[in-house]
C-alpha cells in the first residue's frame, strides 16, 4: 500500500517531531500494510520547507529506517499552502512534486477557497503539472459550496480524501461529505495525512476496509492503484465527476 500524503519527515513542521517520532509512526504504517510513503511537508507561512531541505532529510530519514530495520520507503512530496508565487517558485526548483512526477500538491486554507484558485489550477496544468487539491472534505467553503470543488475538478483538478475524514475522526459533517465527494466521482485519492501516532494517525487500513463496505471492490481498488500510478508518474483512472446536490432542509411548522 502507497500513502501519499504524510507529515513523517523529522522537526521540519507539526508532524513528527524528532527522528524517534518518525521510526515509530514508519513501524505503525508498516503494521497497517504500507510500504511506500510519500512525505510531505507543509510550505506555508509558518513552515518554509523548500525542495532542497526535503530531499536531504528523505535520504536521511531512509537510512535510518534501514538501520532500524523498518521495511518503509520514503520518497519526496510537499504540501504547498496556494499562493500566487507557486508556478516561479517551481521554475525555481523549490517547489517539491511528488515523488518527482508531475503531481503537486495545492492545499486551500481551512475556511476559504481564494478567488485566484480556478486561474491558478489552469495555469498549473498549462505547465505540465497536475493539481491534486489537499482534503477538501476540510474546507469549510466548499462544504458549503460544493459547485466549486466540481468546478475545479471538471477542469482537471485532482483531490486527495483523508483516510480519518472518512473514519469520522473529524466529525460527522466531514464524514458525509467525504462520502458524498467520492459517490460524485470528484476524489481520486485516499491518503493518511498522518502527523504522529498519538492523535493524527493513519487510519488507511479502516478506511479501505469503509470503501470496500460501503462502495464495493472497484473503488477499492481505484484508490489503491491511483497511488501507485502516481508514484510511478503515470496517468491515474477517473470517472466522470458529478456534482453534488445539496441536501434539502425541511422546515416543520
Amino acid at each position: 500500500m502507497v500513502d501519499i500524503h504524510c507529515h513523517i519527515l523529522p522537526g521540519i513542521d507539526d508532524g513528527a517531531k524528532d527522528l524517534s517520532d518518525s521510526i515509530a509512526m514508519a513501524r505503525e504504517a508498516e503494521e497497517e500494510g504500507i510500504r511506500t510513503i510519500i512525505a510531505t511537508p507543509h510550505l506555508n507561512n509558518q513552515y518554509n520547507n523548500r525542495k532542497d531541505l526535503i530531499v536531504t532529510k528523505v535520504t536521511d530519514l531512509n537510512q535510518a529506517l534501514k538501520d532500524a530495520g523498518v521495511n518503509v520507503t520514503i520518497l519526496p512530496g510537499q504540501e504547498p499552502r496556494i499562493y500566487g508565487d507557486i508556478i516561479e517558485d517551481f521554475e525555481k526548483n523549490e517547489i517539491q512534486t511528488l515523488n518527482n512526477s508531475q503531481y503537486l500538491f495545492i492545499e486551500f486554507p481551512s475556511n476559504h477557497v481564494p478567488r485566484y484558485a480556478e486561474q491558478l489550477l489552469f495555469d498549473i496544468q498549462l505547465k505540465g503539472l497536475t493539481p491534486i487539491i489537499v482534503h477538501p472534505e476540510r474546507n469549510s467553503e466548499l462544504i458549503e459550496k460544493p459547485e466549486l470543488l466540481y468546478k475545479l475538478v471538471e477542469k482537471g483538478a485532482l483531490t486527495q480524501v483523508t483516510a480519518s475524514s472518512l473514519c469520522g475522526y473529524f466529525g460527522k459533517k466531514i464524514k458525509s461529505f467525504s462520502m458524498q465527494i467520492i459517490e460524485a466521482n470528484l476524489t481520486h485519492f485516499i491518503a493518511s495525512d498522518a502527523h504522529n501516532i498519538n492523535n493524527r494517525t493513519f487510519k488507511m487500513m479502516e478506511a479501505f476496509d469503509f470503501i470496500e463496505q460501503e462502495y464495493g471492490t472497484d473503488y477499492l481498488y481505484l484508490f489503491k492503484e491511483n497511488a501507485d500510478l502516481l508514484v510511478e508518474g503515470k496517468n491515474i483512472m477517473k470517472e466522470i465527476p458529478m456534482p453534488i446536490r445539496k441536501k434539502k432542509k425541511f422546515i416543520f411548522f
